[in-house]
């Protein structure tokens, strides 16, 4: 893949040069130290992947996406957290918050050459599809107390609904406090390996250690299983 690297910080580009040059499947055909300079190269070039900082003077990473005609595969690159949301919605193929470790560079590169090979494997009598691909994030952002907060649903042990607010319990042995409904919750996990076997409960499958009669082992904590969810969890699970 023909790779275009955009950031303000020039220790940014050298450490994601150097990680480019360690991905036999990437060329890096130019670096930018702002955005405004990339838009004509972008347009009338071939460019496959741009790592594009967010947070640039005068005009951001964002805006940057918003204005080129041509849209290559996008893996945003920031030191703030704020606009994964919104980074997804615009269809990148995966986020990376600075400072950037190699092997989570790596994953979104694997990421983004499978979408790449997908796109160049298609028939060819098939019309051009536009639209940027739609990478679910593995994440969420709840708001806590006065900032919003990062969870990864990889490290969720299991969830508690006290009346308006939930208690998302995790692996660091800590839990986080917001106001949100445990229906919207189980509507976004189901998919991901969640089941709600109580009125007050979600858990996260895979830290389940044992089931005895109507309860469930997460970590230290024994948790009710309720009548009314019983069926639905066992079938989940195969049981």
């Amino acid at each position: 893949m023909k790779c275009v690297i955009i950031d303000d910080e020039p220790l940014a580009v050298d450490l994601i040069k150097e990680f480019v040059s360690k991905i036999e499947s990437l060329e890096l055909i130019s670096t930018f130290n702002n955005a405004i300079d990339a838009i004509a190269m972008i347009n009338t070039s071939s460019v496959d992947l741009i790592f594009l900082d967010i947070e640039m003077p005068h005009f951001s990473g964002i805006d940057f996406l918003n204005a080129i005609d041509k849209k290559p595969l996008v893996i945003f690159t920031t030191a703030y957290s704020d606009y994964a949301v919104e980074g997804f919605n615009l269809g990148a193929v995966d986020y990376l918050v600075k400072p950037i470790p190699f092997h989570r560079f790596l994953k979104s590169v694997m990421r983004a050459q499978q979408t790449f090979n997908s796109q160049n494997l298609a028939p060819a009598a098939a019309a051009p599809k536009v639209v940027a691909p739609e990478i679910e994030p593995d994440f969420m952002f709840v708001r806590s107390e006065y900032e919003n907060v990062k969870i990864n649903f990889s490290d969720i042990l299991f969830i508690e609904g006290l009346k308006d607010y939930v208690k998302i319990y995790t692996t660091d042995n800590k839990f986080t406090l917001t106001l949100i409904s445990l229906i919207k919750l189980e509507n976004l996990l189901s998919s991901k390996g969640f089941a709600r076997i109580h009125r007050s409960y979600i858990i996260n499958i895979k830290y389940v250690k044992s089931i005895q009669k109507n309860k469930v082992l997460i970590a230290d904590k024994r948790i009710p299983i309720s009548e009314s969810y019983k069926t639905s969890f066992f079938e989940k699970i195969n049981l």
